[in-house]
């Protein structure tokens, strides 16, 4: 393992299988949760706690598609079959979006999964409203959309459906080789350059992927997807983020060539974000399994942040400022010129628009009359 990279059992406080460490309190509640000590030294021994579980919880939503109007992010459009993500992924900016359904952005966030079932059958309403002006729409652009309940609950793949059969142009973004599942309808959208797909690898050492990112797979299958789907056919590119100052920014040029060599042919990079919650729960993070590196690894961060945890200004908050972060910026322009690497900026990367164009409705079907 890495210098300084602690091993994850016996440390205080973990749960197997789980990045967060604690679960932070819902910022939009006025009372606040607190572990307390009775006197019969009940909090004198973390280290065997038990799995926690993921729950499941149906949400009915009221739309389908999500619309934003950031200059910075390459598409106005997106789609989410869930809320929350069992990846665990210790740094995800999504986490702080727990908070508006009542649940803690820690290990809520991983353990407490919303669904949303009839996100197809909404997609196909909206999409069908006179006057919608078809473009490529993200999917995975807040939560894994081929976490592990993917598997069984199927949402993602009814949605790629819906967008195959109304000729609607679609980029994914996930961490899971469970995309090469869908690979049929991949490979049929991609002919007529409607899908584009991105792996996000953050590093390429098991052990550290491990705890960053406990239940997302590990970054030899990644690989092996970025394979897998360029060989048949699919535009695919490599997503290395976050990139986190001291930690993994060492691993940029490698990600990228392996992931050239693997067949991306595009590429972007993302500084690491530690919006509202997460600044407190990567602290925590670092703190267990990097203790020694945790003061430099902060301090390099506020570097690149002009001095605090986080800069939200558009266009900033991708990439950070200072000389750390345009060091960073340019070792990723002078590795993706050298590797023949495209940007993964949708917008650069014209996917076609004009195939849209709604298919029939189904009949709905009929009680037999009675003679």
């Amino acid at each position: 393992m890495p210098d300084g990279l602690s091993a994850s059992a016996g440390l205080p406080g973990l749960r197997k299988g789980r990045g967060a460490v604690s679960n932070p309190a819902i910022r939009y509640e006025s009372t606040a949760r607190e572990a307390f000590d009775d006197g019969w030294d009940t909090l004198a021994d973390f280290s065997e706690l038990p799995p926690l579980p993921t729950t499941l919880l149906r949400e009915r939503a009221k739309t389908a598609l999500t619309f934003n109007d950031s200059p910075d992010i390459g598409f106005d459009r997106s789609l989410n079959p869930y809320r929350g993500c069992e990846h665990g992924c210790v740094y995800c900016y999504a986490r702080p979006s727990h908070a508006y359904v009542g649940y803690s952005p820690g290990l809520d966030f991983e353990t407490k999964l919303l669904f949303k079932p009839d996100l197809p059958a909404l997609l196909e309403k909206e999409l069908r409203r006179p006057g919608y002006e078809p473009r490529p729409v993200a999917l995975g652009a807040n939560t894994d959309p081929y976490q592990p309940i993917e598997r069984s609950l199927l949402i993602t793949r009814q949605v790629l459906e819906v967008l195959e059969r109304f000729g609607h142009p679609v980029t994914i973004v996930t961490k899971s080789a469970g995309v090469l599942r869908d690979l049929d309808i991949l490979t049929r959208m991609a002919r007529r350059n409607l899908v584009h797909v991105c792996l996000s690898v953050t590093t390429l050492d098991a052990n550290l992927a491990r705890r960053m990112e406990p239940r997302a797979a590990a970054p030899w299958r990644r690989l092996q997807a970025i394979a897998a789907l360029t060989q048949a056919g699919v535009p695919t590119g490599v997503l290395a983020a976050p990139m986190i100052p001291g930690l993994n920014d060492a691993e940029l040029e490698r990600i990228l060539s392996e992931s050239c060599r693997a067949g991306a042919t595009r590429a972007g990079y993302v500084l690491l974000r530690l919006p509202l919650e997460i600044r407190q729960m990567f602290e925590e993070w670092l703190q267990a399994h990097v203790p020694d590196r945790a003061a430099r690894v902060l301090a390099l961060v506020r570097e690149t942040r002009g001095g605090r945890a986080y800069d939200s200004r558009w266009g900033l908050r991708q990439t950070g400022t200072g000389a750390y972060a345009d060091m960073l910026a340019q070792r990723f322009q002078v590795a993706a010129a050298r590797l023949g690497l495209s940007g993964t900026n949708a917008r650069s990367q014209p996917l076609d628009c004009g195939q849209f164009a709604p298919p029939p409705e189904r009949a709905e079907p009929r009680q037999l009359e009675l003679l």
